[in-house]
């Protein structure tokens, strides 16, 4: 095999190219600092997918809304050849001008009308809303309490619960095709407005309320790209766009480890990213010039870990201080409320 013929080779020499190559995969794209930004792999104007295009990362991408992401040859697999790696590597080697063979015609997939797109966002943020005004404020002795209660958290330590949670007695669940009672978060766009909930299932065992034994007992309805849930507000007790100049804020991946965070840590300001994908895309008022990022214990090199390096560029970038900080048991810091792990 040739020094340049492997997938990793390959992957490498486009990264040392990947702006010229973004361009040409995505002429609609539009720069942000050191990312490139686009609606999806179809290659319309939009914010759901970024391409890191300087430092270490450059050739790593994230597509938010359709949870894929890779290096530069996977972005010229899933753009042009739905996944073919293969082809991909024969338009990438003829790319880069070291080969003559022919590539396969590219087979893009085609961006849905953007008006349609537009109304589809707004129905499932009209649906998102009602699902949330449907459920019940309190959560004082309801499954949702005695849930967080068995992972560590006593709301009542805090002396009010968030208002962004609340509690569904009958929540439609697809993959069972019947209700069931849920935790309810709103997830808030970088505009303030609501824009999303997030839903957990619950199910109670002889242990007590936990997570219902589903293959995704956790969901997002609606658009949460550069969104978060708000889950306290510190000292302060203001707004986040009211944030004070100069002020810090906690960015945890779930909200059960920033309700653990706001716990132990009620003078700080807690937001959870929902996903380690979308902590890269929250949109922080200019006020807020230090993030310390709660993250999971997850392996170095995993899609997360490197997902989480993403995020701390992207802060650094913006001129905001980063810290990371990570529990010094079990895979976050829920784990090191209750002792697990």
């Amino acid at each position: 095999m040739s020094p340049i013929g492997d997938a990793g080779d390959i992957a490498r020499l486009l990264a040392a190219r990947i702006e010229a190559l973004a361009r040409e995969l995505f002429p609609a794209g539009r720069r942000e600092g050191g990312e490139l930004k686009l609606g999806s792999l179809a290659g319309e104007a939009g914010r759901s997918l970024s391409i890191c295009l300087r430092g270490a990362k450059a050739g790593v991408w994230s597509d938010f809304a359709g949870g894929l992401g890779g290096d530069a040859l996977d972005l010229v697999a899933q753009a042009l050849y739905r996944g073919d790696k293969r082809q991909a590597l024969a338009w990438a080697r003829r790319w880069l001008g070291l080969s003559d063979g022919a590539a396969a015609e590219p087979a893009r997939p085609a961006p849905a009308p953007r008006a349609a797109n537009d109304k589809n966002e707004e129905r499932r943020t009209a649906f998102a809303w009602r699902v949330f005004e449907a459920a019940e404020p309190r959560i004082a002795k309801t499954p949702v309490d005695l849930y967080l209660r068995r992972r560590g958290i006593d709301l009542s330590e805090l002396g009010r619960q968030p208002r962004a949670l609340r509690f569904h007695p009958a929540l439609a669940c697809a993959e069972v095709g019947r209700e069931m009672p849920a935790m309810v978060a709103a997830v808030t766009g970088p505009d303030g407005r609501f824009a999303a909930v997030h839903r957990t299932w619950l199910a109670q065992t002889p242990e007590g309320w936990g997570k219902a034994d589903l293959a995704a007992p956790k969901k997002v309805l609606g658009s949460m790209g550069g969104g978060c849930i708000r889950l306290w507000r510190g000292a302060s007790g203001v707004p986040l766009a009211q944030a004070a100049d100069g002020e810090s804020v906690v960015i945890s991946e779930g909200l059960e480890t920033g309700l653990s965070i706001a716990i132990a840590c009620p003078e700080r300001r807690i937001l959870a990213a929902v996903s380690i994908g979308n902590m890269a895309r929250l949109v922080l008022p200019e006020a807020v010039r230090e993030v310390t990022i709660a993250a999971d214990n997850d392996a170095p090199g995993s899609q997360a870990s490197t997902a989480l390096q993403c995020a701390i560029d992207r802060f650094a970038r913006e001129g905001r201080a980063v810290k990371v900080a990570r529990s010094p048991i079990g895979s976050d810091f829920n784990d090191a409320m209750t002792g697990q792990v």
